[in-house]
């Protein structure tokens, strides 16, 4: 796992190579343990920048820009490709009826294997890379360079273009750093970010710096860049999976997420797994023990206030696997340290991230570059509260024959007596009927339309609406999936995946996912609502699982980590949050109703005003100040 920089420029001159110089230094912490650069071409002039974090072939030969073996192609990638050993054997001899040569592999690494499958495949060869990666290959002969993204957006490539140049980077602050582009606020984005504590889509809250869509690739040549998706969402349910058994759909499941497990333990450096003693890093943890010779090393952040810990439900899914365990014991107050290094690693702002950011600084203190996580398990078995809500809604069909002025009359009564957030939600359920893009567009709001118009004085751009239309609508059996597909592109996407990358990688770990192992998405997808419906938490899951999982872990109360964030605003962090308040109300694009409004109706315990609806506010304010961000 590494951080990737670009510049492509009509220009000659040192200035590209002291600017990727500069882009190398900014993302220092994405690779601590080695640094690089490569310049040429004649037309177009490249620059390759690369920082390293060694988890594979971890001698000097790994040392990128890596050039291929008929020094024609050179690579910066970031990420990896857990099925490189056997592309590897592929590309090693010659392929029967084809044209590929065999190539001449000098290293032990995944980056060569990707330098040899483009010049055996062209761009194709993305097809054939199981992984989570962003890589960029230049052609020294036809001075192209190619860029790509894995199916997921695990890995992220920003850039920014003009008529000129093009910088690319695997953090908005390396783009920053180059001197070559000016921080400017884009507005169109504030909407969006206001209403979901984050922005959608490639778009950034920085004008022109865009994010290159998962599952994507592209080539520049001549300053021009044409892209395409070489991964497609599915447009329709698995017919093949229609004629099976329940029992057979669960041995499929138990099959698939152990295969995506033991294809993540590949690995040169100490790893180990996070454990909150949730079902899903329990099923991680469980699998992992399974296949792993020695002891699995697990990973708790606990707190010494029992009533935010979940180290009872840790400590007995590690005594079960017999697990090399470590409980890494904070106070709340070691939490409440930690918030200005959060805030400072943040590249975006968002809703998130402290809480990443903890876990994983601990883990990487304990020696481990490398850990599996349980993201996207919710995701993909309706682990959320709004799988089963969006789906008790759709028996609401009557509300579909009301013209949409009568719908809002009905919500209406909702709020007349005492204004909450709930009420507020209720509301707006009402008015969006039982169209599936709506519901689950509102049920991810923090604020509802009317009150980000009065917000934000600005033209607003809404990306999830666009997000939401283009995936394709499965039957109506597939709602869960439909739902899963939402929350994968918009939630999963651009909250965890980028969460987890940044704050990671902020203190030099690599994380791994095995629920989003492309063929296991693809089935868990596949499977209809009746035998994936969570009567009991994710039952379609623990019950694949068989007697892996503790029962009380099954049935426990979903916790996370559920902190006094109320509290600490009105109190601890109460200095910070009315300093950041205060100024971003003196924004130009604040509306009629100012943060400070919403800030006093909160310390004066308005319900209709919770900490979530203030937070991301307090991080936006902070990231524009901190990267001196122009209107």
């Amino acid at each position: 796992m590494c951080g990737i920089n670009i510049i492509l420029s009509s220009q000659p001159g040192p200035v590209g190579l002291a600017a990727v110089q500069r882009m190398n230094d900014a993302i220092a912490h994405r690779g601590p343990d080695d640094t690089g650069i490569f310049s040429g071409g004649k037309v177009q002039h490249v620059f390759l920048g690369h920082r390293r974090l060694s988890i594979i072939d971890l001698t000097a030969a790994g040392h990128q820009p890596m050039t291929s073996s008929d020094d024609r192609f050179v690579i910066v990638y970031n990420g990896e490709i857990y099925n490189f050993c056997d592309l590897r054997l592929d590309l090693s001899r010659a392929m029967l009826g084809s044209s590929v040569q065999p190539y001449g592999f000098t290293t032990e690494t995944d980056t060569e294997v990707i330098l040899a499958a483009y010049k055996a495949w062209g761009t194709e060869c993305v097809k054939r890379l199981d992984g989570m990666f962003a890589f960029a290959i230049w052609d020294k002969q036809e001075e192209t360079l190619f860029i790509a993204r894995d199916r997921f957006g695990k890995k992220p490539l920003y850039y920014w273009a003009s008529d000129e140049m093009m910088i690319f980077s695997s953090e908005i602050r390396g783009i920053l750093a180059s001197g070559l582009v000016k921080p400017v606020l884009n507005s169109s984005a504030l909407c969006e970010y206001f209403q979901y504590q984050t922005v959608y889509g490639q778009d950034t809250l920085i004008r022109n710096i865009r994010l290159l869509e998962a599952g994507t690739c592209a080539v520049i040549k001549d300053g021009k860049m044409k892209g395409w998706k070489y991964h497609e969402t599915p447009s329709s349910h698995r017919t093949d999976l229609q004629s099976l058994t329940l029992h057979q759909i669960r041995k499929m499941i138990h099959e698939g997420l152990s295969r995506a497990v033991e294809k993540r333990l590949v690995s040169d450096v100490p790893f180990g797994a996070f454990l909150s003693g949730g079902i899903d890093s329990s099923a991680i943890v469980g699998l992992m023990s399974r296949m792993h010779t020695g002891k699995v090393k697990t990973f708790s952040v606990v707190f010494r206030e029992q009533e935010f810990s979940e180290q009872q439900y840790a400590d007995r899914v590690a005594s079960k696997f017999n697990t090399d365990h470590t409980n890494i014991v904070l106070s709340v107050q070691d939490f409440l340290n930690t918030i200005p290094d959060a805030l400072a690693a943040m590249d975006h702002p968002g809703g998130d991230g402290p809480n990443t950011y903890v876990v994983a600084g601990a883990t990487r203190k304990a020696g481990i570059k490398m850990a599996l996580s349980g993201i996207g398990g919710d995701e993909l078995f309706a682990g959320y509260d709004v799988f089963k809500r969006i789906h008790k809604m759709r028996r609401w069909w009557w509300l579909n024959l009301l013209p949409p002025d009568l719908r809002k009359m009905l919500a209406l009564p909702a709020n007349k007596f005492r204004q909450t957030v709930k009420t507020e939600k209720i509301a707006s359920f009402l008015q969006a009927g039982t169209d599936i893009r709506e519901l689950y567009r509102v049920s991810r709001q923090v604020f509802s339309d009317d009150q980000v118009r009065k917000l934000v004085q600005t033209n607003c751009g809404w990306e999830i609406r666009r997000i939401l239309k283009d995936i394709p609508e499965l039957p109506d059996n597939f709602l869960l999936s439909q739902l899963s597909l939402n929350e994968m592109h918009t939630y999963l996407h651009s909250v965890l995946l980028r969460d987890t990358d940044v704050m990671s990688m902020a203190h030099g770990l690599e994380v791994r996912a095995p629920f989003l192992d492309p063929s296991l998405v693809d089935l868990i997808l596949g499977i209809r609502d009746e035998w994936k419906f969570p009567h009991s938490p994710k039952k379609l899951l623990t019950d694949s699982l068989g007697d892996l999982l503790p029962a009380e872990v099954i049935h426990r109360k979903k916790m996370g980590f559920t902190l006094p964030w109320e509290h600490w605003m009105r109190k601890e962090l109460y200095t910070l949050c009315d300093s950041k308040i205060r100024s971003l109300s003196q924004r130009g694009f604040i509306g009629k109703i100012t943060p400070v409004e919403l800030w006093e109706r909160f310390l004066k315990k308005d319900p209709s005003v919770t900490w979530s609806r203030l937070w991301h506010l307090v991080v936006l304010e902070d990231w524009m100040q901190r990267h001196a961000v122009n209107e």
